[in-house]
């Protein structure tokens, strides 16, 4: 008898442990909304956020702009689903967010910039080159590419951040789910 007790609480310890670390680490529709492979903490930020939201980011170290300001979208795979790796040549394109302002990093899967001899870590809506269109197109690669290429070094598994700040500033307000233009994570060469 005692023994079944303790394995049952054994089971609910791990399960517990294991469902605040998911809610923690991943979310769930409650507190992230995603569009395609990006994701975004819906109440970063603000002083009524969840306490998964707030210990997502504890944990990180990472103090966030409130999401009624900024948005930060992250995205740890391409636009088939799978992972991003710095032994991958990746194209991110598409236009530019409905904002204000916006700019897109790399970083490792620690959080921490990728050190490249170029010295290069984004681009910003300000620094970007486009296309005639209008359309920008960001190369994600160990080595030089020309135009925009951001460096990715022998890092492992990467984690893109767009931050988005003043969201919808020339578009359509925030409560259209999904009607932000996000950029697409291509898979080139592998």
């Amino acid at each position: 008898m005692i023994a079944n007790v303790l394995v049952f609480v054994a089971i609910a310890v791990a399960g517990g442990l294991g469902s605040s670390w998911y809610m923690i680490e991943r979310g769930s529709a409650l507190t992230t909304r995603s569009q395609g492979p990006w994701v975004t903490w819906t109440a970063a930020g603000r002083a009524d956020a969840d306490p998964y939201t707030r210990a997502h980011f504890t944990r990180r170290g990472v103090l966030p702009m409130s999401s009624t300001i900024a948005l930060a979208y992250e995205a740890t795979r391409d636009s088939d689903g799978r992972r991003l790796l710095s032994g991958c040549d990746y194209v991110v394109e598409g236009e530019d967010p409905a904002a204000a302002w916006w700019s897109l990093a790399v970083y490792d899967e620690a959080g921490r910039l990728i050190p490249n001899a170029a010295e290069r870590y984004a681009y910003n809506s300000a620094t970007v080159m486009r296309s005639p269109g209008g359309r920008f197109a960001i190369t994600l690669a160990r080595s030089v590419r020309p135009g925009n290429w951001l460096p990715t070094g022998s890092a492992g598994r990467l984690t893109l951040v767009l931050n988005v700040e003043e969201p919808h500033a020339s578009g359509p307000a925030p409560d259209d789910a999904g009607a932000v233009p996000l950029p697409q994570i291509r898979r080139i060469a592998c």
